[in-house]
């Protein structure tokens, strides 16, 4: 049996690179040792960048219906159970608030598309499902990754169906995109390093059909998001997008015990169903390498992050993306050598960054929660004062965990061997998001017209933009990347405005829409841009030169 890639993992990133290379026409088969997607509380939570990914791939509306409802409020409260006053209320917008504040901005300041609530128990059979509809797409579910052997030309990957027959799979690329415990990574020998094991939970799934719609229950908090209790077990209650599942994360002795800290959280009696426990622990763990050879590692094979900030699955999505049009442009032949190789060099650093936030998100939780001490529940002046300091500290540190814009939309690529160098560059900020248009960021989104975002008219090909009348070097570039063999479409937008907002006349932007060239005028050279843009080694370019 072949296939151009073979995917091991289906869960949101596998099934992510699985449709994002079947829209691109690339034969892929996805492996998945589960029969079907399991009913399991994991992510919940697509951010917006990862919404302007499924936007470009057509699916950001079908993400949203699939969802929690717009116009459910996403606030945060610290709580000591859910039948009393709060402790902390902090206020954040609904999905269709947020889309109103995206839809009113005449500037680059906001995403075209802002975050959705949905649990990886939805958005795994709704990706699934769009896979089905690929033609170059096939799905092997109850099958398991055994083992592979790789060689100059592909990889041949020994498979397991259900009645424990093996088959060989042959394949151009392999792609690990199996988790943090990734059989795939540890074939390949590569190792997870930084802070293992902070801290170990427990996770329950509960079906609770009338808690929500209850609330509040007495002085309790409303309608909401996320419920930290202020206790010594880091209690936190997430409602998931249902509205009638919750999930509990917990420190308990025993499974069982977290049937007993449900009820103890909620503080009254509700009927509901516990589906599932589980155990799990906290890691900040970065692997050495994202692959060799023939093989390439996505996700949390390669990145293990606390969910405090939601950077888990929204980072590996964007591992997903930008290696499958790498992928896509080496088979389809008009790709260099340093096109592939640029996936660690980009994606890494974005991993070892997205791992430095979620370290800041944990740390100012910790902080707050570190306040707790005993006697912080009594009906006393002392129990008031301890309330009142957690209370003080959470407003500064919590907002920590929810506020990660800049690093969901501020990433950029720094030292990339497929961008063009241009020294300096904006600071890399976790909270807030300068919007910027320099080299390496994904470009920034501003709206042409109502629901017409500058980002919905480029293409899988290289776009050259200008926001002038000049023609100067751009028949150069275009026969420089016909050469070559790769796509690139010339749009004019000559339109002050937009020059202002972004700040140069003219912009290379890869299928991505990351920026690889800026400026007022072409290279000297443009062959040396489309070589370089494309991944070829070019002489004198220092670094760029792998």
């Amino acid at each position: 049996m072949n296939t151009q890639v073979t995917i091991i993992g289906a869960g949101p990133v596998g099934l992510t690179l699985a449709v994002d290379l079947g829209l691109q026409g690339i034969k892929c088969t996805l492996v998945e040792k589960k029969p079907q997607p399991e009913f399991l509380p994991k992510m919940e939570r697509c951010n917006a960048r990862t919404m302007e990914i499924f936007r470009r791939m057509g699916l950001a509306e079908k993400i949203r219906e699939a969802g929690l409802d717009g116009d459910v409020p996403m606030d945060v409260f610290v709580i000591t159970k859910m039948t009393e006053k709060p402790l902390l209320h902090l206020k954040y917008p609904s999905v269709n608030e947020a889309r109103k504040i995206c839809d009113a901005s005449e500037d680059t300041s906001e995403p075209a598309e802002p975050y959705q609530l949905i649990s990886q128990y939805t958005v795994e059979p709704l990706l699934k499902s769009v896979a089905e509809k690929l033609p170059s797409v096939t799905l092997a579910y109850d099958t398991e990754f055994v083992d592979f052997k790789q060689d100059a030309r592909s990889v041949v990957t020994t498979l397991r169906r259900a009645d424990g027959s093996t088959y060989d799979l042959r394949s151009d690329y392999m792609v690990g995109c199996d988790g943090g415990a990734s059989p795939v990574r540890k074939t390949l020998g590569i190792r997870l390093r930084g802070e293992g094991n902070l801290l170990q939970l427990r996770q329950a799934l509960y079906r609770c059909d009338d808690l929500f719609d209850r609330l509040p229950l007495g002085d309790g908090p409303g309608h909401g998001r996320h419920y930290h209790v202020a206790d010594n077990q880091a209690s936190f209650l997430i409602m998931q997008d249902s509205t009638k599942h919750w999930t509990l994360h917990a420190v308990v002795e025993s499974d069982e015990a977290m049937a007993t800290q449900f009820e103890k959280v909620v503080g009254t009696d509700v009927d509901y169903e516990m589906l599932y426990v589980g155990e799990w622990k906290q890691n900040l763990l970065l692997a050495d390498r994202y692959g060799h050879g023939r093989v390439f590692l996505a996700g949390d094979a390669v990145h293990l992050v606390i969910p405090t900030g939601g950077l888990g699955m929204n980072t590996g999505v964007g591992d997903a993306i930008d290696l499958s049009w790498k992928l896509a442009a080496t088979l389809q032949g008009w790709a260099g050598p340093n096109l592939l190789r640029s996936y660690e060099v980009e994606r890494r650093q974005i991993g070892d960054r997205n791992i430095g936030a979620s370290r800041y998100a944990s740390q100012g939780r910790r902080k707050w929660r570190g306040q707790w001490q005993p006697g912080f529940n009594d009906d006393t002046p002392e129990g008031q004062a301890l309330r009142d300091n957690l209370a003080q500290v959470a407003d500064v540190e919590q907002r920590k965990t929810n506020e990660m814009i800049g690093a969901e939309l501020g990433y950029r690529y720094v030292d990339s061997p497929v961008i063009w160098d241009e020294p300096g560059g904006p600071e890399h900020l976790f909270r807030s998001y300068n919007p910027t248009a320099w080299t390496g960021v994904r470009m920034p989104h501003v709206w042409l017209a109502p629901g017409q975002s500058i980002n919905d008219g480029f293409d899988r090909s290289y776009s050259f933009v200008r926001f002038t009348d000049s023609s100067d070097g751009v028949s150069e570039l275009a026969a420089a990347f016909q050469l070559i063999g790769a796509p690139l479409r010339v749009i004019d937008l000559p339109d002050p405005k937009l020059r202002a907002l972004y700040g140069r006349d003219m912009f290379l932007l890869r299928p991505d829409l990351h920026i690889a060239w800026r400026g007022d005028a072409l290279p000297q050279d443009p062959m040396t841009l489309a070589l370089l843009s494309t991944g070829y080694p070019v002489q004198g370019m220092g670094r760029h030169h792998l």
